[in-house]
């Protein structure tokens, strides 16, 4: 089986250790990658503090460039890749094609963005003591970036963190999942092809517990973190650094009394469950009023019962592994717990190996974990409320604050969402899953701090400098 190499500074390169990555489904070897040594990650560090200045003043069809070919890049390689997301991840395939999909439109976003960011001019004249005097407002890049990524989407939350960086001129220090680094190598792999400086981009596999002198390194001022509540510990361990987290939730999708139930069944049914619930917006509470539920969750039911669940590599099926058989045991205990405390399972709650029945869970405890923790499976909990007043609080009854979804028609209540409710983001008419790329991204509470989103990233990863023009008539 071949070593896949890593990339460093933009070169690939190999260490004296591998790392065997495992198919979630079958068990078996999806493949080996190198993992660099202390020696080769403080190269990488070193390389990328030191091209900094140039990286920074790099004009900016430089940088469009790149980007405008990594996205070609991807978009001609779009098969390969999702072939390997599958087989490393477990995720269905027609969710891994979709996948490298929105990674081309992430860097396509990013070469416009690129483009169009030409700062802004501000009169000073509005008071007498700017008269002659106007102020050019340009970003410019804090400095090196660490970007981690998680497993869940082995390239677009990679693209989520390199695109940006390039976009605005910063070198940036991957490190992708353990268990999902190949898809990131070869996305470093399309990078190394573009004529961007050396030392801007590296792309390194290693543990988890291997990183840890990344994190507090002065060179890289900046952290871009996606994945559980150890960001926090990051955000402790390096407290004057620009650290941005985005740590996953457990998403709520409201049912009100004038929803299109047929919809919204198929909808949260597909989403709380498509990639094996591991989505940080996944659906996971289902808030529904009293005078549509029985009728919403025989639906609900129904629809979950229909989805296709098994072998990733089949484009029938909806519903795939989970990472690992720890993952699905503790799924299932987490179910089984609920059960305990008096809750029902009205569909699934079964393990098979490192597969998880799509499961529909109705009078779960209020303090169960599948009710206020991230389950990140496929679990979906139904919670019955009196009106819209009882499923806003039942939203914002939760640790977590990164999207939630409302069906609705009625655009006054809609307004209503989007002003009460303690999210990120709201989602009319859909389910929280939904994403669009370019948009603002991110949370509240314990879901994270700081924004995704291209140019939402880009305004991340760069601080205001103001020149003030002096004599000027205008």
């Amino acid at each position: 089986m071949t070593t896949h190499p890593f990339w460093l500074a933009g070169t690939a390169a190999t260490g004296d250790t591998e790392m065997t990555v495992l198919n979630p489904y079958t068990g078996e070897a999806a493949g080996t990658v190198s993992v660099p040594t202390p020696e080769q990650v403080e190269e990488a560090v070193a390389a990328a503090h030191a091209v900094a200045a140039e990286a920074a003043a790099l004009p900016a069809h430089v940088r469009a460039s790149a980007l405008d070919h990594i996205q070609r890049r991807i978009g001609e390689r779009a098969e390969e890749i999702a072939q390997v997301i599958t087989a490393e991840s477990g995720k269905p395939i027609k969710w891994a094609r979709a996948e490298a999909g929105r990674a081309v439109s992430v860097f396509r976003w990013a070469a416009e963005e690129a483009r169009r960011d030409s700062g802004e001019l501000q009169r000073l004249d509005t008071d007498a003591g700017g008269v002659g005097r106007m102020a050019l407002i340009r970003r410019v890049p804090k400095g090196p970036i660490l970007g981690i990524s998680p497993f869940n989407f082995p390239i677009n939350l990679v693209a989520h963190k390199i695109a940006p960086a390039i976009a605005v001129g910063a070198p940036i220090i991957l490190k992708p999942a353990p268990a999902t680094p190949m898809t990131a190598l070869i996305l470093g792999e399309i990078i190394a092809e573009t004529d961007l400086p050396r030392g801007m981009v590296s792309v390194l596999p290693m543990p988890n517990e291997s990183a840890a002198s990344l994190i507090v390194d002065e060179r890289l001022p900046v952290v871009s973190f996606t994945g559980g509540a150890f960001g926090w510990e990051i955000q402790r361990r390096a407290p004057h650094k620009h650290v941005t987290l985005e740590l996953g939730g457990n998403a709520a999708a409201v049912v009100l009394d004038d929803a299109d139930l047929e919809h919204a069944a198929k909808r949260i049914a597909l989403f709380g469950n498509n990639q094996a619930g591991q989505v940080c917006i996944g659906v996971q509470r289902v808030v529904v009023t009293d005078a549509v539920h029985d009728d919403f969750v025989a639906r609900l039911v129904a629809e979950v019962e229909t989805l296709g669940t098994g072998d990733p590599a089949d484009p029938k099926t909806d519903v795939g592994p989970l990472i690992d058989e720890a993952s699905a045991e503790r799924v299932v205990s987490w179910v089984e717990e609920a059960v305990a405390g008096g809750a029902r399972v009205l569909t699934g709650g079964v393990r098979g190996g490192v597969t998880v029945a799509p499961t529909v869970v109705a009078d779960a405890p209020a303090d169960a974990k599948v009710v206020r923790q991230e389950v990140f499976g496929p679990v979906l909990v139904v919670q019955r409320v009196a009106d819209t007043d009882a499923a806003f609080a039942a939203v914002n009854d939760s640790d977590y604050g990164l999207q939630a979804g409302v069906f609705t028609r009625d655009l006054p209540t809609a307004f209503r969402a989007h002003r009460e409710l303690e999210v990120g983001g709201v989602v009319i008419g859909d389910v929280p899953t939904f994403r669009a790329d370019q948009m603002p991204y991110g949370g509240v509470k314990g879901s994270g701090v700081g924004k995704e989103g291209v140019r939402s990233a880009m305004t991340d990863l760069t601080d205001e400098r103001v020149m003030v023009l002096t004599g000027i008539d205008l």
